[in-house]
């Protein structure tokens, strides 16, 4: 079984490097964030931004593995200045292959994140696409940041990798 496991992830990190795509960000702020569809760690099929409506939310999007970094960073830094309100990480990763292997990509994820913060984690798959050419792709690294207010409204993003100004920017905004 661990053979085949590791002819599947060559397998998809073969066919996803083949793909050329290179999107700059269309957020617009102040302008309801586009609808997209995932399902958290626990298999809730999750609606955005119909999910978050009624509380302000910060989304915090990555497109590949090491963005895990950056949003570890965020996170770590949201927690050290007890900044309090709903934080997601949403995983987005675009095409078939990546879609057809979902579930071991979910259970990998399963296995490093505790149980507690399954229902934090909100993968998209089918959207992954549409979700990039949104936020950009550019720097695939970086953290896509969003803050939404309680209509869904964006009224924050940002993309360049942690920094104390952009936390700081958006706890002013909370």
């Amino acid at each position: 079984m661990n053979s085949f496991r590791v002819l599947l992830i060559l397998f998809t990190v073969g066919l996803s490097s083949c793909a050329t795509y290179d999107y700059p960000a269309d957020v617009k702020l102040g302008a309801l964030i586009i609808s997209f569809e995932g399902e958290t760690l626990e298999g809730k099929s999750i609606e955005v931004p119909k999910y978050f409506a009624g509380d302000k939310t910060l989304l915090l999007l990555g497109y590949k593995q090491d963005s895990q970094f950056d949003i570890d960073r965020w996170l770590i830094g949201l927690d050290m200045t007890k900044t309090s309100l709903p934080v997601y990480e949403i995983p987005t990763i675009q095409g078939m292959a990546p879609r057809m292997f979902s579930t071991v990509i979910n259970n990998g994820m399963r296995r490093g994140i505790p149980k507690e913060l399954w229902k934090g984690v909100i993968t998209v798959y089918a959207d992954g696409d549409k979700v990039q050419r949104y936020t950009g792709n550019q720097n695939p690294n970086n953290a896509r940041v969003i803050l939404l207010d309680e209509n869904g409204l964006v009224i924050y993003f940002y993309d360049r990798g942690f920094s104390v100004d952009a936390l700081n920017k958006v706890r002013a905004l909370i």
